[in-house]
């Protein structure tokens, strides 16, 4: 059974974390307009300080889930309140804060700038939440509730003329999984009180649960793995996204602000919700399974990557690379070994930082330009040198080039599947050819050459919270790549525990 550490849970850090940016949200109607970007600055900033204190005080050398707050939530159906923290999750949190916080750094909303840091700041508070959840319900309710902030920046911020279908669109995709996440967890949760309920001669209300480490205590009986496994893939595969539900992705890139896209790329909440619940709630049909799981990502790869390959656009290049790189998660999570999965959690994180600044820069080029096209950026690096700079670091970071972050993890990922699935570990390989080559052909087509005719007079460089902004993603990308033993070494338990709950599972 999956260990709770309740020794840290006199302080509420986790509710504090979530209701931060929910407190912060609400004071910006008190304030003056002018106040709304400084208060949402402050809150965020103080959300990253505490999240970096989770992980301060957080022990890595205890399996088991750590700063556990419980409370009665819905008694009569068994639905509490329960958070928790564990080597999985405790580093999203930080990183989190620190994408929110370099979103907000560099945001310039035209109109309603008061609604517009809201709903940035409410998203905050709901996506630490899902990172933070131990109940299903509660980790539902979250994750259903992003929804609403989207919806709205898309159809009041977008940049697309088509921003209100984009909205719509998306919003229609994620409540179609949202179904089957939501039977994916009755039908877990039915299963466990069923089970306990004939070897404990107890009443089927006495013994239902959503609690997440109640539910890892006890595997489910072998005839509920499969259907449990499908529906939940289903559900956290459209927000992943893993093609085919992916569609919504290309035309959000091209439609919504670019600060909601780099968090939406960059935090790959349905890839952490395989992770943290579809896998370890099924394993034995994970296991049986998990040549689909790779199936799957080699697909996202190439078609990722190929498409990627042929786009002109930075936008829909950035949002075909997020795909293949998703790809190269779950063919990692697929592997069911230590590299794998070490090297699947340690990408997911590197989203965070790359996928992210990389969408910002794109912002920022549209903002001065007026398009993302290469035919329209040609030699772009006579008058954005710093662009150019970032762009080229985050995208050899991208690519997993070493001494930057992106190596460690795609190397583990690497190493874990040629020991699993030897043809897919040449999958990866050609993924990461591929990805090289659309990234450093865009950046010739549109930082270097001759200077096109189709850029404004007048262009400035990056311009001081924009190059903090990006200076916020850049100094851990470095770091980590300069001096990775002590992530992989963090990482390296929490990978071990996740795996040999699986293996308890499998031997009841």
């Amino acid at each position: 059974m999956e260990a709770i550490a309740t020794d840290m849970a006199s302080f509420p850090l986790l509710s504090l974390l979530i209701g931060l940016p929910f407190f912060a949200a609400a004071l910006l109607w008190l304030l003056p307009t002018t106040q709304a970007q400084r208060v949402a600055l402050l809150a965020t900033g103080a959300e990253t300080l505490l999240s970096v204190l989770a992980v301060w005080r957080f022990d890595a050398g205890r399996s088991g889930f750590q700063w556990v707050e419980r409370a009665q939530w819905l008694p009569t159906v068994n639905v509490h309140y329960l958070l928790g923290v564990d080597g999985i999750s405790i580093l999203f949190l930080p990183l989190t804060a620190l994408l929110f916080l370099g979103v907000l750094l560099s945001s310039r909303p035209p109109v309603l700038p008061r609604l517009y840091y809201a709903l940035l700041l409410a998203l905050q508070g709901m996506t630490i939440g899902i990172f933070c959840a131990l109940d299903l319900v509660l980790f539902f309710l979250f994750w259903e509730l992003t929804l609403l902030p989207i919806y709205f920046l898309v159809n009041l911020w977008g940049m697309g003329p088509q921003r209100r279908f984009a909205a719509t669109q998306y919003t229609l995709w994620m409540l179609g999984g949202g179904v089957f996440l939501l039977f994916g967890f009755i039908l877990v949760a039915v299963s466990h009180s069923q089970q306990v309920t004939l070897s404990a001669d107890m009443s089927l209300s006495a013994t239902l649960t959503f609690e997440l480490p109640s539910l890892l205590a006890t595997a489910l009986p072998s005839q509920q793995q499969l259907p449990a496994l499908l529906l939940l893939l289903c559900g956290f595969a459209f927000k992943t996204p893993v093609v085919p539900f992916h569609v919504w992705l290309p035309v959000m890139a091209m439609e919504g602000p670019v600060a909601l896209l780099a968090i939406m790329t960059g935090v790959k909440l349905g890839a952490y919700g395989i992770l943290r619940f579809a896998l370890p709630l099924a394993p034995q049909a994970a296991m049986q399974w998990s040549w689909l799981l790779a199936g799957i990502g080699v697909v996202g790869i190439f078609y990722g990557a190929l498409m990627a390959l042929n786009q002109s656009n930075m936008r829909r290049l950035l949002a075909f690379s997020s795909i293949s790189h998703v790809g190269m998660v779950l063919l990692g999570i697929s592997t069911m070994n230590v590299h794998g999965i070490q090297g699947a959690l340690l990408q997911l994180l590197n989203f965070t930082l790359i996928a992210s600044a990389l969408f910002l820069l794109s912002g920022f080029i549209h903002r001065r330009t007026a398009s993302c096209e290469w035919l329209h950026l040609g030699g772009l690096v006579r008058v954005m040198p710093t662009a150019a700079f970032f762009f080229l670091f985050f995208a050899v970071a991208s690519m997993g080039m070493p001494l930057t972050s992106g190596f460690p993890a795609e190397q583990l990922i690497i190493l874990g599947t040629i020991a699993q699935h030897k043809g897919a570990a040449l999958a990866a390989v050609g993924g990461q050819i591929l990805g090289a080559a659309y990234l450093l052909l865009f950046y010739r087509r549109a930082f270097l050459g001759s200077t096109s005719r189709h850029l404004p007079s007048g262009v400035v460089d990056l311009q001081g919270a924009e190059r903090w902004s990006l200076f916020l993603f850049a100094i851990p990308v470095l770091l980590v790549g300069l001096l990775p033993g002590w992530l992989v070494h963090f990482t390296q338990l929490p990978t071990v525990g996740w795996l040999a709950q699986m293996s308890n599972q499998l031997s009841q």
